[in-house]
């Protein structure tokens, strides 16, 4: 069943339309994202885990960004240092909750270790295997696409998260100078359509596409516990607005109406029914965080478009055990 239902998944172009424009993945069928470059294996979203998950062979780079004091646009989850991941030139973690980028310049930032997680913290145990390297810094984003080039793979594309709180403003650039930034950045790259802007901030995709509506957006979403983001009977200060009520509380006709190309849940947070509903109104589904061979498999059974994992080579493991083309590796290095 798995491989029936993964061989018709291949037949088809992962794709997504914006105000009528397709975007085109370059015929990838289905997209194997490397979760923060691979975290479970090298330190999370630098030119390591990067150049990890293009040496294996992935479709999708997943990364976070945030914003300096300074204006450089520099790889990261949280919106400033994390205590559980930085070190100063002491070898001293830095103190909860860690300065905000805003605070921040880059020479400041490019000072902080990041090689290994704390020792002993809960953040670790969840990671016993990852490979420790002292020494690693947080790259910049431009640091990143070098690297790309440099793997020499032209396929490989980048789904970039804006790391904004609408809680915490103080905590990051206000949204519209935040996205102007990075899609300056990217056109002086070169880069601008081998990207997704992805965002638990519907203000940021809301800006994304006036300002650049080739460029695929994806709206994140967790409905259950404390994290949640989104309620289906109620706007939110994350969805710029838009109420799930409005629309049937229906997330997929939400997103559809906010004009979103790629639906990004918590994969625990659907079924079969939703991703049939996405796809039959256009939107591709692109799951997160999976890290178990099992829910990959399930995820593919139930027809998701992508999935995002911090164990990129156990995807490629499930991906394949279940019919789907796997992308060829580039062999890379820092």
């Amino acid at each position: 069943m798995v491989v029936t239902r993964a061989l018709a998944i291949a037949a088809l172009v992962f794709c997504s339309f914006i105000h009528g424009a397709a975007v085109a993945f370059d015929n990838v069928a289905f997209d194997i994202e490397a979760h923060r470059g691979g975290r479970a294996l090298f330190p999370e979203n630098t030119l390591l885990s990067f150049a990890n998950a293009l040496t294996m062979g992935v479709t999708t780079l997943e990364l976070d960004i945030g914003v300096t004091k300074d204006g450089a646009i520099v790889v990261s989850h949280e919106r400033g240092l994390n205590p559980d991941l930085a070190r100063n030139a002491d070898g001293v973690y830095v103190a909860p909750p860690g300065t905000p980028f805003v605070e921040l310049s880059l020479a400041e930032v490019k000072t902080y270790d990041v090689g290994q997680i704390r020792p002993g913290s809960a953040y670790a145990a969840q990671f016993p295997d990852q490979h420790t390297v002292p020494g690693t810094r947080i790259p910049m984003l431009s640091e990143v696409l070098a690297l790309v080039r440099k793997s020499g793979d032209s396929h490989v594309r980048l789904n970039i998260e804006t790391k904004i709180d609408p809680n915490h403003p103080e905590q990051s650039l206000e949204p519209q100078r935040f996205v102007t930034l990075l899609l300056d950045l990217l056109q002086a790259e070169k880069f601008s359509d081998r990207v997704t802007i992805q965002s638990f901030d519907w203000r940021t995709l809301q800006l994304v596409q006036k300002l650049a509506p080739t460029v695929p957006t994806v709206y994140l979403t967790v409905q259950k516990g404390s994290d949640a983001t989104i309620s289906l009977d109620k706007a939110s200060e994350w969805t710029a607005g838009f109420d799930p009520s409005d629309y049937g509380h229906s997330l997929p006709r939400t997103i559809k109406a906010a004009g979103g190309a790629i639906w990004s849940p918590y994969f625990g947070d659907v079924d079969a029914e939703l991703i049939s509903s996405s796809h039959r109104l256009g939107l591709s589904v692109v799951v997160w965080t999976v890290n178990k061979p099992a829910d990959m498999a399930r995820m593919i059974e139930i027809g998701v478009d992508g999935i995002i994992s911090d164990r990129p080579d156990l995807l490629r493991q499930a991906a394949g055990e279940a019919g789907v083309t796997l992308p060829a590796g580039s062999p890379v290095t820092p």
